[in-house]
């Protein structure tokens, strides 16, 4: 039987990052930015790696080929990929305006899957904002435009952004996460990102960074978006745990966990469960597997394990397919 096991997290060095994740959630690192934390993720652009048993410094993705992809659940029996990437971000600057591509146009154009994404606000500075579409419905000449005169931001859509709130961003809409906010994002796993506006910033080697300016034309919906997301629905059959539905669609389903003292999950045959701390810390057993996960801290419980005990004093999220 597998048994949970902790993650170690591939860190992303990306000029906008600072250093919260290093200094309050644990992600040990000698680089001096970490932008990202990629908690759950079996993307060729940064691997998870197994942190504790058996298999502890195996990349998780070595561990589900063969019978190990049925540790994933039913769900993902079909598909040929690695359904999720799961991370923590760092905005300590603001972010590209961007836009990810829908599945067909990513299969076709970039042969691999799309990206719709899911955040939840872990915590933003006071006046913290991001951009989420457009305010009204626009053309595609004046989106492409506006690109090149330099005035998109005109036209987009700010929102003020604070602790514990919930954004859904389908593929193909606009968006920018702003400076001061930290993010954690459950999404497709696809690292699909097309640059529209990067505010004038140089790379590493000195050059301007690369836009994506045609293929952002294919893939923006230059409607007004929808609303923004708020919690769905609270779920009170868990002694102990205030459960709050966060989203909840065809790629993932999305849970904010507050834990009071002692409770139980359970794993069925239709999909893994990844848990990863946000504040305080949580034991965990189940299939004879015994993990401490304190804040910052990311497990991959298997599908098929039937049920698994939690205790602490803990805020945390759960996804799952």
């Amino acid at each position: 039987m597998w048994k949970p096991m902790l993650l170690k997290a591939p860190l992303k060095d990306y000029l906008w990052g600072g250093n919260r994740l290093k200094k309050e959630y644990g992600k040990a690192s000698d680089l001096d930015i970490v932008a990202e934390s990629w908690e759950l993720s079996c993307h060729e652009a940064g691997l998870s790696i197994v942190d504790s048993g058996e298999h502890k410094g195996k990349t998780l993705a070595e561990l589900l080929t063969g019978e190990g992809k049925k540790m994933l659940g039913d769900k993902a029996q079909k598909l040929d990929y690695f359904p999720l990437l799961i991370k923590f971000i760092d905005a300590k600057g603001d972010l590209s305006v961007q836009v990810h591509p829908d599945n067909e146009y990513a299969w076709r154009v970039e042969g691999e899957q799309g990206k719709t994404e899911m955040w939840y606000v872990v915590d933003a500075e006071p006046g913290a904002s991001l951009i989420y579409g457009f305010k009204e419905e626009i053309s595609k000449e004046e989106f492409q435009q506006r690109i090149e005169d330099n005035t998109l931001l005109e036209v987009c859509n700010k929102v003020p952004v604070h602790k514990g709130d919930v954004f859904f961003i389908e593929a193909g809409t606009l968006h920018a996460i702003g400076s001061g906010i930290l993010i954690y994002e459950v999404q497709q796993s696809s690292n699909l990102t097309y640059r529209v506006y990067d505010y004038g910033r140089v790379g590493a080697d000195g050059q301007p960074r690369q836009l994506h300016i045609d293929k952002a034309l294919d893939v923006t919906r230059l409607e007004l978006p929808p609303q923004v997301s708020q919690t769905l629905m609270d779920i009170d059959i868990f002694p102990h745990m205030d459960v709050k539905l966060l989203a909840d669609c065809e790629y993932f389903k999305v849970y904010h966990s507050s834990l009071q003292g002692e409770s139980a999950m359970h794993t069925g045959m239709d999909s893994f469960h990844c848990l990863t701390v946000l504040e305080g810390a949580v034991k965990l057993s189940g299939g004879g597997e015994k993990l401490t996960l304190s804040k910052g801290s990311t497990a991959f419980v298997p599908a098929g394990l039937g049920t698994y005990q939690l205790q602490g004093q803990a805020e945390f999220i759960l996804s799952k397919l």
